[in-house]
């Protein structure tokens, strides 16, 4: 835990210090020991006040009464997806952050409040901010020095908006194309997902705490086992306990061992341990034998788990009483969970949990200890000693041209006959594809909406189509390929999918109904049928065609793929476009490897490295050079 210490103090840098009483107590004194100042706190504290502290509320009622903070003594505050102040600037989130801070120091024991958000791919959330390549393309870079500099990157702009506490990265591991998480995840194989955990150090070294997630076999579950009207997320991993500790719980011993993560979120998913027979599956939100026994147990953490969004809310009960009910509470509890994410049912959590306490369900031990760990986290941090937060600098040039290297080194080169790439910027282009210029659409979910938000002006940066024509200007643009197509042309469509995140990006999934109409189109592993007809117009009338791939996952093109000359996988760039115009022409190469197996058809999926009969359309590790 050593490298967590080192990198956890940095911590106290990031924000703004405020004067201390004179009658400091002895917790107030940032010279002793961390577990010396958490005894003498966790000594004074009330039943009440440790409740609140394992509370967290969202920030839409926390700012509209932030009494709320005060009364009920909370332990921390996040922004959920889309959930930003107005305007939504950095000085608007500093306020923010600021005003629930005051609350909770104005509590007698004066304990600060954490505040978190999802910063998964830059943060997001906040307009302006650098908006980074999602993880799949990440993955897809191997480049871990990179990966570091993205997450560094990204620590400063959160910090920038008074948030110390990212709930990310996700070292979850993909196994099924399907899954609408997807592009959150490094890769398929749990190796390359260790390689990229430097993410975790970028983070707590430059300010931040940082989030393993979702612990774990979230990426491994079982398509038509997925929670509701879900297909596959939230759903069930049927494993050994030999396969599940190899794939999907190796990511976390990284993360705790060698990265020294400070915290670590359940998964929405169950598991279903083989050995005991099929059908008894186990919500991870209440497994004891994960949170307690391995992760605090054998793995020897000694940081914080958080619940996601309202996790406890699924586990089992038959009552009908409101959510979180009394069973909920002293599962989860009793399974080791620590901090719990109320968004909007905080009171009632507060008052379930006494309750529980009070009947003899929940011990005080166990009370005790998900409040060490809370404390623990804080004074780590420095928090105690810089409380406030101020503004600073996002979307920066330097910000910026670490995305555009990001991208550039993310993009895949499938196929390239007759050596279509680089292009010549003399040559003359025909662009088309809705993806070509919509930097919603290239920026994916999680973008200031939870599920994203499509449109070209959605956020600050450079679409696709801009990134060429700052390299040419002998372009001609045409979104549905409507405009006549001259026989000399050189084809570039840019098509895939539309912004999606967890649940209703699964394949089969119900839209979003909330969506642009673009979001609520059916999610397929193949090309909507307007896509299709726009590759198959210009491909059968350029001279050239290069068929770029915007997407959170692989897209099944294999009838097309004859008329392509050039296949690139792009992922999800982001807010820099221009980056995929510099490998486009020639200004970096490609060097991009494919983070997932590539499947011939969607029959074929699941396909992971490693399958008996391992036969996809490009393998894992795939990607040509120019």
């Amino acid at each position: 835990m050593r490298r967590l210490l080192v990198a956890l103090t940095l911590l106290a840098a990031a924000l703004v210090a405020v004067p201390v009483s004179a009658e400091e107590l002895p917790y107030l004194d940032a010279g002793l020991p961390v577990e010396k100042r958490v005894d003498d706190l966790l000594a004074r504290m009330t039943l009440d006040e440790k409740i609140g502290q394992m509370t967290q509320a969202e920030r839409a009622p926390a700012i509209a009464d932030p009494s709320m903070v005060t009364t009920l003594g909370l332990g921390s505050v996040l922004s959920g997806g889309g959930s930003a102040p107005t305007p939504n600037t950095p000085e608007a989130w500093v306020s923010t952050v600021n005003t629930v801070q005051k609350a909770a120091l104005a509590t007698r024991l004066r304990i600060p409040i954490i505040y978190g958000v999802d910063a998964v791919h830059g943060h997001g959330h906040l307009l302006g901010a650098t908006v980074f390549p999602h993880n799949i393309g990440l993955g897809a870079t191997r480049d871990p020095d990179l990966v570091r500099d993205v997450y560094a990157a990204t620590a400063e702009e959160t910090k920038a908006s008074g948030v110390p506490w990212n709930f990310s990265p996700c070292v979850c591991v993909t196994r099924d194309e399907r899954w609408g998480r997807t592009y959150e995840s490094f890769g398929e194989d749990p190796s390359l997902v260790i390689d990229m955990e430097g993410a975790i150090d970028a983070l707590q070294n430059n300010g931040v705490l940082a989030t393993a997630k979702h612990y774990a076999g979230d990426g491994d579950t079982e398509f038509g086992t997925g929670n509701g009207d879900f297909t596959i997320d939230q759903g069930v991993t049927v494993t050994s306990r030999k396969d599940f500790a190899r794939i999907d719980l190796a990511p976390y011993v990284a993360a705790i061992r060698k990265h020294g993560v400070g915290a670590v979120m359940p998964s929405f998913s169950s598991v279903d341990w083989t050995e005991d027979g099929v059908g008894n599956p186990v919500k991870l939100h209440a497994s004891r034998e994960l949170i307690t026994g391995v992760l605090k147990g054998d793995l020897g953490f000694d940081g914080l788990v958080v619940t996601d969004w309202e996790g406890i809310h699924q586990l089992p009960d038959p009552s009908t009483a409101p959510r979180p009910t009394p069973l909920q509470v002293r599962t989860a509890v009793n399974a080791g969970i620590d901090l719990f994410m109320e968004p909007n049912t905080a009171p009632r959590f507060v008052s379930v949990l006494k309750a529980e306490v009070g009947a003899g369900r929940i011990t005080p031990a166990r009370i005790d200890d998900a409040v060490r760990r809370i404390l623990r986290t804080k004074f780590r941090m420095g928090l105690f000693e810089h409380p406030y937060a101020e503004a600073g600098e996002v979307g920066t040039p330097e910000h910026r041209a670490v995305a555009r290297e990001a991208v550039a080194k993310s993009q895949v080169l499938l196929k390239n006959a007759g050596h279509a790439l680089p292009l010549d910027p003399g040559q003359r282009l025909y662009v088309a594809g809705r993806n070509a210029d919509d930097i919603g659409n290239q920026a994916g979910g999680w973008t200031l909406d939870w599920q994203g938000r499509p449109g070209k002006d959605t956020i600050p940066g450079t679409t696709i189509l801009e990134g060429i024509r700052d390299v040419t200007p002998n372009v001609t643009y045409s979104a549905d390929a409507s405009a006549p197509i001259a026989k000399t042309d050189v084809g570039v469509v840019v098509v895939g999918e539309t912004p999606y995140a967890e649940g209703f990006g699964d394949v089969g999934a119900p839209p979003w109904q909330t969506g642009t109409p673009e979001q609520k189109e059916k999610k397929l592993l193949t090309l909507q049928p307007g896509d299709r007809a726009v590759v198959d117009t210009v491909c059968k009338a350029a001279r050239t065609c290069v068929v770029l791939l915007v997407s959170g996952r692989p897209q099944v093109v294999t009838d097309q793929l004859p008329v392509i000359d050039a296949l690139v996988a792009s992922w999800l760039p982001g807010s820099e476009g221009a980056g995929v115009a510099d490998v486009l022409f020639g200004k970096r190469g490609f060097t991009g490897r494919l983070p997932v197996s590539w499947p011939r058809s969607v029959a074929q999926v699941p396909v992971n490295v490693g399958d008996t009969n391992y036969d996809p359309l490009f393998r894992y590790g795939w990607g040509l050079r120019t």
